[in-house]
């Protein structure tokens, strides 16, 4: 998995508080003493391997200094006097002093003598290259040596290992991705723990990521942005078919490799839908991305089902197409309230050359209330494709049309005029239907009398 992409997002975090997705590399480095750099580095140097041959292979990989150079400060440091400080004959110590390196270039040398440390104590592979940090990880590149083949080694940092939760939660990020095996989903290789240091082996995707793209070219043209967004759902679709949740679909978790295959990556926050335990525990609580979070997360739910991994996907879809995230705000909490109450800006109003189909799949996928959108991606799935055709969508289609068809009858009630009373003086009015059966029946009534009578009568003029 490639993480060269992964900078700092300001706007995810689990749970969810507004802090940071990752930790600035080296922040203040030019705040640290020689002293404090050097401590770091020889802490991080415990074992077999020289940390001034370290440093020099490190500086020269740079281009910080020729191997000539180097070599000149070896020597160097290995002729200092015999009563001097051991920090005072370093390596390190004697580049700074002939300004071949800087402190925090220095500072950043310790973090790659970490890297290399950390791999050093990992059975099987080398660490060639840190891909990116965070708060819960630092991510390297490596090459697996029983295979020869890159994969991406992904370690929970020093000051979480003592931490039985943070311990737990890495490796339950690792058995939700053992459990999946999609080519639309990074595969994961390994999850263990070598001495104190735990790590996650898993597929190494080269290439970039959705969000590396918008923000190269603001925004996707529709039918690729569909490509990809098809590709993800199939991919939510198998992690559903076993029970799985991503609960954090974003641009930055989706990634693009060089032959254009769409990798969804990420299970950090993945949970089985089985999982009540673990959904009472975080029962309240927010977790996920304040630009792409369903509401229900942000309502802490406990029933966390796949409505909500497509409406995240809705949210990115919408970003991909309109070059603008579907709510806005100060902060995550305004960010978060938009998603809970504010309606959407239909996507099309955004970016009129998008077509109306896209912007219902869009809206239904969107719908605040998890009933109203697509029950699951085989639904979704059945208009992506047709859009892909040029096709209306369906469902989304019927959907639309029903509500359209409600707020007509609405409509309709509301301008029909009320019933008044009918003026009886008028020679125009009609009636009542009770006032014109009154005379009918009256006629009756007295031909009925008055054959009686004549009845009568004629009995009584017979008798007699």
């Amino acid at each position: 998995m490639n993480h060269s992409s992964q900078e700092q997002d300001p706007n995810k975090t689990a749970p969810l508080a507004g802090s940071d997705d990752t930790t600035p590399i080296a922040n203040n480095s030019d705040e640290l003493s020689v002293e404090e750099v050097e401590e770091a580095i020889q802490r991080a140097a415990k074992g077999n391997t020289n940390i001034d041959t370290l440093v020099g292979r490190l500086v020269v990989e740079q281009g910080l200094a020729t191997t000539d150079e180097v070599q000149a400060c070896l020597t160097a440091a290995k002729h200092t006097t015999e009563g001097e400080d051991r920090r005072d004959q370093s390596l390190a110590q004697i580049l700074l002093d002939k300004e071949f390196i800087t402190k925090r270039q220095l500072a950043r040398l310790k973090e790659r003598i970490e890297a290399e440390r950390s791999g050093q104590q990992i059975p099987g592979f080398k660490i060639e290259v840190k891909l990116g940090s965070g708060a819960m990880a630092t991510v390297y590149r490596a090459r697996q040596l029983s295979l020869n083949r890159s994969v991406a080694i992904k370690v929970l940092p020093k000051q979480h290992s003592q931490n039985p939760q943070f311990i737990e939660r890495f490796f339950a990020e690792g058995r939700a991705a053992a459990q999946l095996n999609h080519p639309n989903i990074v595969q994961a290789f390994d999850v263990g723990r070598a001495g104190d240091v735990y790590y996650f082996v898993m597929e190494y995707v080269e290439g970039r990521t959705v969000h590396d793209d918008i923000v190269k070219h603001k925004r996707y043209a529709e039918s690729e942005a569909l490509d990809i967004v098809i590709q993800v759902a199939e991919a939510l679709e198998h992690a559903h078919s076993k029970g799985l949740i991503h609960r954090d679909i974003k641009p930055k978790n989706l990634m693009i490799s060089k032959e254009g295959v769409v990798k969804v990556a990420d299970m950090g926050l993945a949970r089985a839908i089985s999982d009540k335990d673990a959904a009472e525990a975080e029962k309240g609580k927010a977790f996920g991305t304040p630009y792409y979070i369903s509401p229900e997360q942000i309502r802490g739910e406990v029933d966390i089902a796949p409505p909500a991994d497509i409406y995240s996907l809705g949210a990115t879809l919408y970003h991909m197409v309109t070059g603008s995230v579907p709510f806005e705000g100060k902060n995550p909490t305004s960010v978060m309230h938009k998603h809970l109450k504010a309606d959407l800006v239909p996507p099309d109003h955004v970016n009129p050359k998008l077509s109306a189909g896209i912007s219902e799949v869009i809206e239904m996928m969107m719908a605040k209330k998890p009933g109203a959108r697509y029950r699951n991606c085989t639904d979704l799935l059945v208009d992506l494709r047709a859009l892909r055709r040029n096709e209306t969508p369906p469902l989304a289609h019927r959907e639309i049309n029903a509500v359209d068809e409600l707020a007509q009858l609405a409509a309709a009630e509301a301008s029909a005029p009320a019933e008044l009373p009918i003026d009886s003086s008028s020679p125009s009015a009609k009636p009542p239907i009770s006032d014109l059966l009154v005379e009918p029946l009256f006629l009756v009534l007295v031909g009925m009398f008055l054959i009686s009578l004549a009845l009568n009568l004629w009995q009584f003029l017979a008798s007699s």
